[in-house]
């Protein structure tokens, strides 16, 4: 069902029922993990295949045939902190810092991965496992490999570091245990903040991908006695037959491949994203043949995470990229490239391209235009260019995109060409290929100049931005990504653009146009109402989360029986992750909204508890603080907050704000000064500093600290309305027309600011 079937499903039905048959639809079928010794009885060939890839060896417990690093007195020297790797009685030990500070043993009882690296496990109190960030490259010497090395090895990183190996972000359970293993539970107790996570099996295994085989086990013993089983799909959880009966052709005009039949179900990629993928987790009870998105929240193209032009940027695990590809688009899944048991390629090198696109026309210099067998013919580096990360390990771009040169000059995004050619500019590249090919490239993505422009909020980003997102034509994580890059739904015609995206039936489009509502203003939030019946649980708790202020007297009879029921779900996912501070300030926002003032406090501080140098915790408190009468606490709190992270932006602008309620407007203009400051990238302060310097009659100063401002973000619509608002009420009407001209141009389609506009062009006559 998609959300337009449940928005239009929600007038026939009453809602508390329809959430239930949407809640169970995702329901597992009651199977139970039977373990691969199991499974091998009658998957001989695959589990030979399985032995040795790196989804066995995905974690091992630590003894001499599983360690690959020298323990041997091998020691690595790291900003003053001499770690040494030994043997003792059979045990494999580290010396090295804690999370005191000091030099102590530490036993080591698992490895992690394998292959170009493997990392190692320290257990702890309450149950953590710890990830050590020294590693060993198990790399061949010939290539650097057989060493110790640091993955951070520019940066020192000490202990009460949310980045020490000790800290919260090298945390086994939390961080890296679900992808790991098979069947993996983190069971985490928000009330001893302790741990008792299980596994079936401690590795990848059959299970993992093929879900529980209970059920499957029954049906081979049915059928083996001759009885009727009365079982569907063979008692799996999900059948993998996406690629049953196809083939592919050429096309003879486009020389391209054409499958024979299209691929809807994405079966198979939705197994494989919940660990190749960049995304949160909602819970740890995803059954292969489930939804991905309604155990996982997936990061789209983000700024820190993809580059405009969606090429990878930070360790994003290749399902983002994926998405972004003609070949997924073409109905290509993983399976067609990648041996799922043995994990290797289907074909070695450049034969697993040429299982579909022709090597009479692709491997020649006519395609390439390279010596063959060097590096510029290769499909890979020019189609998959490589980024390493973690020191040693080169993670190939899945978006399978055309050379760009000429966005690299646009843009400064990375290019396959210079990769290679790195003496050469980005412009000799464009020389180069319009040569070759009598053109400029023509690609199947063509967002990278529209996203830019949305992260740098351009003045006429706003229509570009609504157009990417209704463009069938382009991939839908780059359309979900505009989405939320949309300045605010402000104009009737992107709310009739959300409207329509709201019900959209791609999730990603669902998704992404509720991160553009929360731009919206309150009223126009409850479009979002009908996703809170939505199938996929990533999409109805962000629903939910929406609306959760809404007085319940405001909805008719059972729908809020209905958000409520959402908003518990949303609440279980913070809980699922309580140990995190992130997840803490969720709680402790929702609780605001609703006015449980108890709760929200509670939850803040829990978070501070859990990572004293939590800057969201500090902000949202004291702001609820204030809204609760305790204005001078959430003062204090937040002085307390400067000691603990003295360069922090966010901290100081929040302290002035508090200045500001206390009508103490004088003192706040050094806070809000020093934020600005310190943070010259956050448009909000320099608008805000800004206005509070004009309360105090500073209107120039004011005026210069906005243009500034805007130089840096030229869309920034508050700073725009400001410079407009200060000019015209100095009476310097020419100026505050031109900067009006630049807001009617941003949103091209508000009323208020067509009058505004107007009504200045008059005034200028």
């Amino acid at each position: 069902m998609t959300a337009f079937g449940a928005s239009r499903l929600a007038a026939r039905l009453h809602p508390v029922l329809l959430a239930l048959l949407c809640l169970s639809a995702t329901a597992s079928h009651g199977a139970n993990p039977v373990g691969r010794e199991v499974c091998r009885e009658c998957y001989v060939k695959e589990d030979r295949q399985w032995q040795g890839s790196h989804h066995d060896l995905a974690m091992q417990e630590a003894d001499d045939k599983t360690v690959l690093g020298d323990f041997d007195d091998a020691t690595l020297t790291q900003f003053g902190v001499t770690s040494r790797f030994f043997r003792r009685d059979g045990r494999f030990l580290v010396h090295t810092d804690g999370p005191d500070g000091k030099l102590h043993d530490y036993d080591i009882v698992y490895t992690f991965g394998v292959y170009p690296l493997q990392q190692y496990l320290v257990p702890f109190p309450g149950g953590r496992l710890q990830v050590l960030d020294i590693a060993w490259d198990s790399r061949p010497r010939s290539e650097g490999g057989q060493r110790w090395f640091h993955l951070h090895p520019d940066e020192k990183i000490a202990a009460g570091d949310v980045l020490h190996w000790t800290g919260p972000n090298l945390n086994w359970n939390y961080m890296c245990a679900d992808c790991h293993s098979t069947n993996l539970k983190k069971h985490y107790d928000s009330a001893t903040r302790t741990y008792k996570t299980s596994w079936s099996e401690i590795d990848v295994s059959c299970e993992a991908c093929h879900g529980p085989g209970s059920m499957h086990v029954g049906w081979a013993k049915a059928v083996a006695a001759g009885r009727d089983t009365g079982v569907a799909n063979r008692g799996l959880t999900v059948v993998f037959n996406e690629r049953k009966d196809v083939h592919w052709t050429t096309d003879d005009a486009t020389r391209k491949p054409v499958r024979s039949q299209p691929n809807k179900s994405h079966k198979e990629i939705q197994v494989c994203a919940r660990c190749h993928s960049r995304r949160s987790q909602l819970s740890d009870d995803f059954v292969p043949g489930q939804s991905f998105m309604d155990v996982y929240h997936p990061a789209l193209l983000t700024q820190g995470l993809y580059y405009p032009d969606g090429q990878i940027q930070d360790e994003v695990y290749v399902w983002g990229s994926f998405q972004q590809s003609w070949m997924f688009h073409g109905g290509v899944t993983c399976s067609d490239c990648h041996d799922p048991h043995s994990a290797q390629l289907r074909a070695p090198g450049e034969q697993v391209c040429y299982q579909c696109h022709g090597a009479d026309h692709y491997a020649t210099k006519t395609h390439h235009h390279h010596q063959p067998g060097s590096r510029g013919s290769s499909c890979v580096e020019c189609h998959m260019p490589a980024t390493t990360f973690m020191g040693v390990d080169r993670r190939h771009d899945h978006s399978f995109r055309i050379p760009r040169p000429d966005l690299t000059v646009k843009l400064a995004v990375p290019n396959a060409c210079n990769a290679c050619h790195e003496d050469k500019y980005a412009s000799w590249a464009v020389e180069t290929v319009e040569k070759w090919y009598g053109e400029k490239p023509k690609a199947y993505q063509q967002f990278a100049s529209v996203l830019q422009a949305g992260r740098q909020q351009r003045v006429g980003s706003y229509t570009k931005l609504l157009k990417l997102a209704l463009d069938e034509n382009q991939p839908v994580i780059a359309r979900a990504t505009a989405l939320t890059y949309l300045p605010g739904a402000v104009s009737q015609a992107s709310m009739r653009a959300l409207q329509q995206l709201l019900n959209a039936g791609e999730p990603l489009l669902r998704l992404g146009a509720l991160g553009a509502m929360a731009s919206a203003p309150r009223e126009q939030r409850i479009l979002a109402f009908p996703l809170v019946w939505d199938e996929i649980k990533a999409i109805r708790i962000k629903a939910a989360r929406l609306l959760a202020g809404y007085p319940r007297d405001s909805f008719k009879p059972g729908q809020g029986e209905v958000l409520d029921k959402a908003i518990g779900e949303y609440i279980q996912v913070q809980e699922f992750n309580a140990e995190r501070p992130e997840a803490q300030v969720n709680l402790g926002n929702l609780y605001t909204d609703m006015s449980r003032f108890s709760q929200a406090e509670t939850a803040y501080r829990k978070a501070l508890q859990l990572q004293p140098k939590f800057v969201p915790a500090y902000v949202n408190l004291a702001q609820m603080l204030s809204r609760t009468g305790r204005e001078g606490e959430g003062a204090a709190l937040l002085l307390a907050g400067t000691r603990q992270v003295p360069d922090s932006a966010d901290l100081y602008h929040a302290l002035g704000l508090s200045k500001v309620r206390q009508k103490a407007v004088a003192e706040s203009i050094p806070l809000l000064a020093k934020a600005a400051e310190l943070d010259k990238d956050n448009e909000r302060y320099g608008y805000v500093y800004a206005v509070a310097l004009q309360s105090v009659g500073k209107l120039d100063q004011a005026i210069g600290v906005l243009e500034n401002t805007l130089k840096r973000h030229p869309g920034d619509i508050d700073s725009l309305h400001a410079l407009v608002t200060f000019h015209r009420d100095a009476g310097q009407v020419a100026k505050a027309l031109v900067y009006a001209r630049q807001l009617a141009k941003l949103l091209p389609q508000d009323s208020a600011v067509r009058k505004l506009l107007l009504e200045l062009q008059q005034g200028s006559k």
